[in-house]
């Protein structure tokens, strides 16, 4: 977080907070801090606000224990607007539902550009532990090789019933292709642009 809050722009010294699942990018709810609920939020990695309402700093799941856990925290622009990004323990909403604005809080498909940084960083910072970075050293021809070896087996995966072994493969698949791109220095952006050219074409 490069920039500072500034709560002298609000004259009751409460700023708006957007919440945000780190996984999914969902918005889950908007709330507002201050300063107080602010330090107490850096200090537990756990959301607080100062609820409007009751007066009082709110720590969103006291009651529920649906706590709001901090991944990331960014500041706007101006200073006076604060996006946290959370891992939710729970539902969000009072209501039950998983985000205030009445969303599923379902797909996990930001989660690969995750992967794909970490897979950056095992390259660029390799170490003798890490299996990625082992990867990398053998070059591209056993990478290569690597993705076709876990291509045969969840084909042969396929062919049976076992939903649990598929499911593995897949990931070994995916996880393994995503470190080829990362070889071929092709980011994932570029493989889902050529697939949305492919859509509007269909």
């Amino acid at each position: 977080m490069n920039r500072e809050l500034n709560f002298d722009k609000a004259a009751d010294g409460l700023l708006p907070v957007v919440v945000q699942d780190n996984e999914t990018n969902k918005v889950l709810m908007l709330g507002y801090m201050n300063r107080e609920a602010y330090d107490k939020t850096i200090r537990e990695n756990i959301v607080t606000f100062y609820s409007r309402s009751k007066q009082r700093l709110w720590t969103k799941g006291e009651t529920s224990n649906n706590f709001l856990h901090v991944r990331e925290l960014c500041v706007d622009c101006d200073g006076d607007t604060l996006l946290i990004k959370a891992a939710p323990a729970g539902p969000v909403c009072h209501t039950g539902a998983d985000t205030c604005f009445e969303e599923v809080n379902t797909g996990r498909g930001s989660f690969l550009n995750y992967l794909q940084r970490i897979i950056h960083e095992r390259k660029t910072n390799p170490t003798d532990a890490s299996y990625t970075a082992s990867l990398f050293k053998k070059g591209v021809n056993k990478i290569a090789q690597k993705v076709g070896e876990e291509a045969v087996e969840l084909v042969i995966e396929a062919k049976d019933n076992n939903d649990d072994l598929f499911r593995g493969e897949a990931a070994d698949l995916l996880f393994h292709f995503l470190v080829l791109l990362e070889q071929k220095n092709i980011d994932l952006d570029d493989i889902i642009a050529v697939l949305q050219e492919r859509h509007q074409k269909q």
